[in-house]
């Protein structure tokens, strides 16, 4: 699986090889239209230096860690393009601008004519959420496994590939627990497998998984 993002689904529950430069498992995505790349990524906090030396992860790995208040770490994070969208990957405890966004800080709240749909694991507080922004001043969210009731083409494709599961009360509470023994291990699989079709973005596993795209160091939620 090297093409389109449901790799990165698929992955979601595997470790890193020791040896990796790069990232492969447990990633969150955000992906955003409508803004330049270097202005998104600054406004998640990167350093204007860092991101004009285009340094690759494998690279920045084995250099230090800009320094930090107390109390303060920093996680790396890769980028890229794909069409019309921006693409950022992290595999820390979950993705940068979801934790800015619910934390209202202002360079990472919604805008309107800006489109962002954040994919974020929220490894320490779970479930795994999608924050979409669609571009009109609002942020939607959405466990894993719903869709976030706009209406939305997205809403449609996380349909169509399986990623909105029964819920009560359309179904009783067994339904609901059987099929989510038999089927949500596939979840995070299928949730990006949606916003694959939605957006046409296709990020090359291999390329992640060596670290050879550009990367910067973010302060972590």
């Amino acid at each position: 699986m090297s093409d389109g993002v449901a790799w990165i689904g698929a992955h979601h529950y595997t470790s890193d090889p020791l040896s990796t430069g790069g990232m492969l498992s447990g990633m969150s995505l955000t992906l955003a239209r409508g803004v330049d790349q270097d202005e998104f990524l600054i406004n998640l906090g990167a350093d204007f230096d860092e991101l004009a030396a285009r340094t690759p992860l494998n690279e920045l790995r084995r250099g230090p860690a800009p320094p930090a208040q107390p109390g303060a770490r920093y996680s790396y994070a890769m980028y890229g393009t794909c069409g019309e969208w921006t693409y950022v990957l992290e595999n820390d405890h979950m993705a940068t601008w979801a934790g800015g966004c619910q934390g209202k800080v202002e360079s990472m709240l919604p805008c309107e004519g800006e489109e962002v749909l954040c994919l974020t694991v929220n490894r320490f507080s779970p479930p795994a959420m999608i924050i979409h922004a669609p571009g009109d001043g609002r942020a939607y969210r959405a466990e894993f496994g719903t869709a976030t009731a706009c209406g939305t083409l997205l809403d449609v494709a996380l349909a169509q590939a399986g990623a909105v599961f029964p819920s009560i009360p359309e179904a009783s509470a067994d339904e609901v627990v059987a099929y989510q023994e038999e089927h949500g291990e596939r979840l995070p699989e299928l949730v990006f497998t949606a916003v694959g079709v939605y957006t046409g973005v296709t990020i090359e596993q291999a390329v992640v998984a060596a670290g050879d795209l550009p990367s910067v160091h973010l302060l972590m939620p």
